[in-house]
Formats: structure tokens, C-alpha cells, sequence
């Protein structure tokens, strides 16, 4: 099985952030592809991933001639064929709820992301702060994510949400670089949460990776006008 994985700019792209952390941190064979965002009719980009991905976006898996794009579709395809790598936790009851927790995601924290998009380089807890005052919802986000990290913890008793790192932490990946990024308020349990993930071995060549692109993007830049600015 010869896999490779189709990315985006590892400073700026937290879908593509989660499918190679989980990948990187489990020991999963694979290749990476990286296209330097560009999302204007025509460019580079466009054109090189519309020849891997039918919905234009990464991240995307290819496994020969088959394509999965999209960060679940993706993991639930990790767990089919590695199904001992521990892509999900065992047990159908803790699968489930981390599958639920990774859907929430997914799907969620529409507010956090708008707000905070991950930028690993940058740090601007200044602008954390701000955000954290004027914009009610990005403090609604973090309590519910504050409140599902604590319950999970517990129940699990850690390290990481269901026990051994899997694809619900690969899912939070970037929201714990956002909480780097922008300081925002966490509670202790959820502070040490992130710091763990952000020191697994996996995310921390992400990072890695990420500081060492130099590149800048304006468009992915809404605090800065310059990658030291």
C-alpha cells in the first residue's frame, strides 16, 4: 500500500493539519504532497487539486487510483485498513462517543474558527484577547470544548481523549494550536490537555514543518501584514 497525502500549507491548514498528525503519530506509511494555497480561478493550486479531489479541497488521501478527501472520510479509511493501528479507541461505546466528539468538530465552533484561524507561526494573544471580549460565541466555543475535553478526560483518565492519541485528538490538533496562538482562556485540566497534544511527537513535526515554510499568504492574515509583523 503505497499512500500518499495531498496537502495545504502546514502554518495555515488545519483540515490538512489532522489526517497527518494521526498518520504521522500512529507510524502509518505515507508520502506527502504540499500545494501552496492559492484560491484564484486558474492558479497552480486550482488546477493541481482539481486533478486529485473532485470537491477542489485538501486534504485528500490516495491510495493507487482511489481518492478519500475530507479528514473523517479519511480516518474511517485509516481504521479500515490499519484496523489495529488505533486510529479510533476499541470498544463500540468509546468509539462512539469519539466519533461524536470528532463529528462535533467537524462540523462546529464556527465562531472560533472565524475568529482564530490557526496560523502556527504567529503569536497574537493581544488580538486572543480582544476576540475573547467583543465576540460572545468564541467564548461559548471554548466552554463547550472546555467541558467535553474535561469529560473525556475523566473518564478516560488521559493522556489524551480517549486514552492513547487517536484521530479525536488528531481532530482537535489545530484547535489546540489556535489556543497557542491567541492564549485564550482554558482551564488547567484543558491547558495541560493542550500542551500534551502540541508535545506528541507526531504534531510536533507538523509544527516543524509549519515554522520552517517562511512562506506568508495575506489572504489566510487578517492580524498581520507580514509573517514578523
Amino acid at each position: 500500500m503505497a499512500l500518499q497525502l495531498v496537502i495545504g500549507n502546514k502554518n495555515y491548514s488545519s483540515w490538512s493539519m489532522r489526517p497527518w498528525v494521526l498518520m504521522k503519530q500512529l507510524g502509518l506509511p505515507f508520502s506527502e504532497k504540499k500545494l501552496r494555497f492559492d484560491f484564484e480561478a486558474g492558479s497552480d493550486y486550482r488546477r493541481e487539486v482539481a486533478g486529485f479531489s473532485p470537491s477542489g479541497l485538501v486534504p485528500v488521501l490516495l491510495d493507487g487510483a482511489l481518492a478519500v478527501w475530507d479528514p473523517l472520510a479519511i480516518a474511517e479509511y485509516l481504521h479500515e485498513q490499519f484496523p489495529a493501528a488505533g486510529v479510533w479507541p476499541a470498544g463500540s461505546a468509546l468509539r462512539a462517543r469519539a466519533r461524536s466528539l470528532a463529528a462535533e468538530m467537524h462540523s462546529g465552533f464556527g465562531a472560533l474558527r472565524n475568529h482564530c484561524p490557526m496560523n502556527i507561526e504567529a503569536s497574537l494573544p493581544e488580538v486572543g484577547a480582544r476576540v475573547w471580549a467583543e465576540q460572545a460565541e468564541v467564548r461559548a466555543n471554548v466552554a463547550r470544548i472546555d467541558a467535553a475535553w474535561a469529560e473525556s478526560l475523566q473518564m478516560r483518565g488521559g493522556p489524551f481523549l480517549a486514552g492513547e492519541f487517536s484521530a479525536l485528538d488528531a481532530m482537535f490538533a489545530p484547535v489546540c494550536m489556535r489556543f497557542i496562538t491567541y492564549a485564550l482562556p482554558l482551564t488547567e485540566a484543558s491547558h495541560a490537555y493542550v500542551q500534551r497534544v502540541a508535545a506528541a511527537p507526531g504534531v510536533q513535526a507538523w509544527i516543524s514543518d509549519a515554522l520552517a515554510e517562511a512562506d506568508f499568504l495575506d489572504f489566510e492574515e487578517p492580524y498581520r501584514t507580514s509573517r514578523m509583523g
